[in-house]
C-alpha cells in the first residue's frame, strides 16, 4: 500500500503563486492537467474558440474606437476621448478577458482557475489605470482647449509634466493593489510612501508652487500672451508664460521677468479685457459765471459729448475752491484702445473751449486781489485815486 505524505490545507486567501512548490504538488498539479484534458477535451476545444472569438471581438472593437476617435473633427471633445480610451486596451488584458469569461464553461481545475484569475486580476488592475490615465489627460487638454491656450509652448511642457505625475500615481496605486491581492501587507509600503510623498513635495515646494501657479495661469486663464497687464507699479505686456516664470515687455522695453507664484499673488488689471474706458474732466469756472450758465451747463456738456460717439455719464457741480467753481464731467469711450480713448478726450477737450468761447464762459485760473485799509479801518483802493481835470483857461 503506498502512503503520500500529508500536506496541510492552504489558507483561504493564498494564492498558488505565494505557496511553496514541492515535487509532490508538482507532480499532482500535472496529474491534474492531464486528467482534465483527457475528460474534457470537447469543452476545451469549444472555449478556446470562444476565447478566440471573444478576443477577435475586443481587438475588432479597439480598431473601431481608435477609427472613430480619429474621424472626430475635435479630437479634445469628450467623444473622441472616449474613443482614445477605448484604443488604449491592451492586447494581454482581451486574451485574459476572454480565457476567463470561458473558463468556467471548461471545467478549469481549481489551482489553474486560481491562476487565471489572479493574472486577470493584475491586467485588470493595470488597464483601468491606463483607461483612467488617458481620461484625466484628455479632460485636462480640453479645459486647456477652452482657456485658449491649446498647443502653446507652456501647455506642452506641463501636459509632459503632468503625465509623469499622473502615470505614477495611478500605477503605485495599481500596484499596491495587485500586491494586496499576492497577500503581502501593504499597510508599511502606503506608509511609507505617504511619508517619501510629504517627504519631495517639502523639498520641492517652491517649485511645485510655481509650477501650480503656472497650471493656474493656463487653466484659469487671467491673462494670456499678447495681453498687456498691470500689476504692482508695472504695465507690460505678456510675452512667454512659463513653467516657472513668466516674461512680460515693460511700456517703456525693458523686459520684466516675474516668478509665476509672485505674480499671481497681486492683483492684476487685465488692460486687454477692458468693456470701456473712463475718462473725467474738471472744469474750473470763474466766480463771475452767471448761475443761468452753470444751469445749462450739464446740458452742453451733453450735448459735446454725445457728438463724439462717446456715453455721457455725468456732469455735476463738485466744488467752491478758492478761486473757481468745479464742475466735473465723465463720460466713457467703448473698446480698450487707449488711442481711441486719447481721440476722444482731444476732440471733446477742444470743443469745450469753443462751446465756451461762444457762450461767454470763462475758465478760472489762479488769481488774489489784495484790499488795502486806512489807519481807521476803512478800506481804501489799493493805488491813488485818479487826478481831477484842470480848470478850463478863460
Amino acid at each position: 500500500m503506498m502512503m503520500t505524505k500529508a500536506t496541510a490545507a492552504p489558507a483561504a486567501n493564498s494564492s498558488p503563486i505565494t505557496e511553496p512548490l514541492t515535487i509532490e504538488r508538482l507532480q499532482s498539479s500535472v496529474q491534474q492537467m492531464w486528467t482534465w484534458l483527457e475528460n474534457h477535451s470537447v469543452e476545451i476545444l469549444i472555449a478556446a474558440i470562444a476565447a478566440t472569438l471573444v478576443y477577435l471581438g475586443i481587438i475588432w472593437l479597439k480598431g473601431r474606437a481608435r477609427r472613430f476617435a480619429d474621424n472626430q473633427a475635435d479630437r479634445r471633445a469628450l467623444p473622441a476621448i472616449v474613443g482614445r480610451t477605448l484604443a488604449r486596451t491592451g492586447h494581454i488584458f482581451a486574451l485574459l478577458v476572454s480565457i476567463r469569461l470561458v473558463s468556467g464553461f471548461a471545467n478549469v481545475p481549481t489551482g489553474l482557475e486560481r491562476i487565471i484569475g489572479f493574472l486577470f486580476t493584475i491586467a485588470a488592475v493595470f488597464q483601468v489605470a491606463v483607461w483612467v490615465r488617458e481620461v484625466i489627460l484628455g479632460l485636462i487638454e480640453r479645459r486647456a482647449a477652452d482657456s485658449g491656450h491649446d498647443g502653446s509652448e507652456t501647455l506642452g511642457n506641463a501636459m509632459t509634466l503632468i503625465r509623469i505625475l499622473v502615470t505614477v500615481a495611478l500605477f503605485a496605486v495599481a500596484l499596491i493593489v495587485v500586491l494586496d491581492n499576492l497577500g503581502v501587507n501593504v499597510t508599511g509600503l502606503v506608509a511609507g510612501l505617504g511619508i517619501g510623498g510629504i517627504a519631495i513635495g517639502l523639498a520641492a515646494q517652491g517649485i511645485f508652487e510655481d509650477l501650480f501657479a503656472a497650471l493656474a495661469i493656463i487653466f484659469d486663464q487671467p491673462f494670456k500672451r499678447g495681453e498687456t497687464i498691470k500689476f504692482g507699479t508695472t504695465t507690460a505686456t505678456v510675452e512667454k508664460i512659463g513653467l516657472k516664470s513668466t516674461r512680460l515687455r515693460a511700456l517703456t522695453g525693458e523686459q520684466v521677468i516675474i516668478a509665476n507664484k509672485q505674480l499671481l499673488a497681486m492683483e492684476i488689471t487685465n488692460a486687454v479685457r477692458t468693456d470701456h474706458r473712463r475718462s473725467r474732466f474738471v472744469l474750473a469756472l470763474t466766480y463771475q459765471t452767471p448761475p443761468e450758465k452753470l444751469q445749462a451747463l450739464p446740458r452742453i456738456l451733453q450735448e459735446i459729448v454725445e457728438r463724439h460717439d462717446t456715453t455721457f455719464v455725468r456732469a455735476v457741480f463738485t466744488a467752491f475752491n478758492a478761486s473757481s467753481l468745479d464742475f466735473q464731467l465723465d463720460f466713457d469711450v467703448a473698446g480698450n484702445d487707449p488711442d481711441s480713448l486719447f481721440k476722444a478726450r482731444h476732440g471733446i477737450g477742444l470743443d469745450i473751449v469753443k462751446r465756451f468761447a461762444a457762450e461767454g464762459i470763462d475758465f478760472a485760473y489762479p488769481t488774489q486781489t489784495t484790499f488795502t485799509a486806512a489807519p481807521d479801518g476803512q478800506m481804501v483802493m489799493p493805488y491813488a485815486p485818479p487826478a481831477s481835470p484842470a480848470p478850463a483857461v478863460p
